[in-house]
């Protein structure tokens, strides 16, 4: 899985995670508003970018994909 791939997967779940399980059980203002910059944005930021981190394992070292 290229570098790329891992993103996109990260940014897909972190957002389906957040959205769909997460943000309907947050408090108004940690719940994200459209074309805001808020808590709600940081915290779906800071789910995607563990997601990659945690993907980081799943890549083979030596291995490329492009």
């Amino acid at each position: 899985m290229g570098r790329l791939l891992r993103a996109l997967a990260a940014v897909l779940a972190g957002n389906a995670l957040y959205f769909l399980l997460l943000g309907p059980r947050l408090p108004g203002w940690a719940r994200h508003k459209p074309f805001a910059l808020d808590a709600g944005l940081i915290f779906d930021f800071v789910i995607c970018v563990a997601l990659y981190f945690a993907l980081g394992p799943l890549v083979r070292p030596g291995r490329h994909s492009g």
